[in-house]
């Protein structure tokens, strides 16, 4: 975790799923399936949800638009059946719209830290500095013999790139900035240090922080609403629950004394339940135990908050926005 804030790091992350929607037809479909306006350029980085007609967030994922008519969707391991069935099952099923799973096809290695871009660069003869490279772009490049589909984004907060390497080079493009990255004392990290890293940066999780029966406004997910590009699934929904208000909202708690949550603990005031976190880990850049969970929005005033880890009681404190780099300006150094 702290080499990855303070330095860089290497991250597998082959095991997201990844698969392309193509097609005349798919420019509608991903604007129909997504809250976000996708007819943006080439090569632009879009995270967005896709809603069921409830608000409820279905998927939560990443679409990278690689041609006028096709883009390249990256979701979590665990969700790629799930999120290919429900963009299936909510597609035209005329022929004008190819969904194509290539999550065997293509190895994930996430070059991460403030360092990244300075082992990045060594390896690389494309210009990857921040006027030529900026934060949510895609660009092809070459690292040694590998053609790699490098995404300026990622999941731990930090400047860096999620390199989509054709399987048959993933070791190559690995070795190359493994000695690249030693004279900056590069290290091999896994999911647990992700975890601990986008807590403090207040990425959400599909299936516990975000779910089906959560919506954008709920999850403080607004920002990704585009209600002006037309319509969209769920966009009744959620325009109707934006004009009459929502009744919880997800917000960030910090323990203020040493506990170990792990998500599914009881959030207390006066000693009532009202409500349970959804993900807990410890922030260690921060130093504290960071909770997720859904409070009721007449309660967001109040400070005297407790949450209760294995029957005993700690006080805590809510945060209005992510507890590590809140304006998100290393993303975007």
């Amino acid at each position: 975790h702290h080499a990855i804030r303070n330095g860089v790091g290497l991250i597998d992350q082959t095991s997201f799923a990844k698969f392309e929607i193509t097609g005349p037809g798919a420019l509608a479909a991903v604007q129909w399936l997504s809250v976000a306006d996708m007819d943006k350029s080439v090569g632009t980085i879009t995270y967005t949800q896709l809603c069921n007609e409830r608000g409820g967030i279905e998927c939560d994922l990443t679409m990278i638009r690689t041609a006028p008519d096709s883009w390249y969707v990256v979701t979590g391991a665990a969700f790629g059946a799930h999120d290919m069935g429900w963009i299936r099952a909510n597609s035209p099923d005329d022929g004008s719209v190819v969904i194509r799973d290539l999550t065997s096809a293509r190895a994930v290695i996430n070059l991460c830290g403030p360092k990244s871009r300075d082992v990045l660069q060594a390896v690389c003869e494309d210009d990857v500095s921040n006027a030529s490279f900026k934060y949510t772009r895609a660009r092809e490049i070459t690292i040694g013999s590998a053609p790699v589909l490098a995404l300026r984004i990622g999941y731990t907060g930090e400047l860096g790139w999620e390199l989509h390497i054709p399987t048959e080079y993933a070791a190559h493009v690995y070795e190359l900035l493994r000695a690249a990255g030693e004279p900056h004392g590069i290290v091999d990290a896994g999911y647990r240090t992700i975890d601990t890293m986008r807590m403090e940066k207040g990425y959400l999780y599909w299936s516990t922080d975000i779910t089906p029966d959560t919506t954008p406004w709920e999850a403080g997910l607004g920002w990704r609403v585009n209600l002006e590009k037309g319509d969209f699934c769920g966009r009744d929904a959620l325009v109707a629950q934006q004009e009459s208000g929502v009744t919880r909202k997800l917000c960030t708690f910090t323990l203020e004394q040493m506990a170990y949550p792990v998500g599914g603990e009881a959030i207390l005031l006066d000693g009532m339940v009202v409500g349970f976190t959804t993900t807990a880990n410890f922030g260690d850049t921060v130093g504290k135990p960071v909770c997720y969970g859904y409070i009721p929005v007449e309660h967001l005033g109040r400070t005297d908050w407790v949450i209760e880890v294995y029957g005993e009681q700690y006080p805590a404190t809510r945060h209005d926005q992510p507890v590590h780099d809140p304006s998100g300006a290393r993303l975007r150094a």
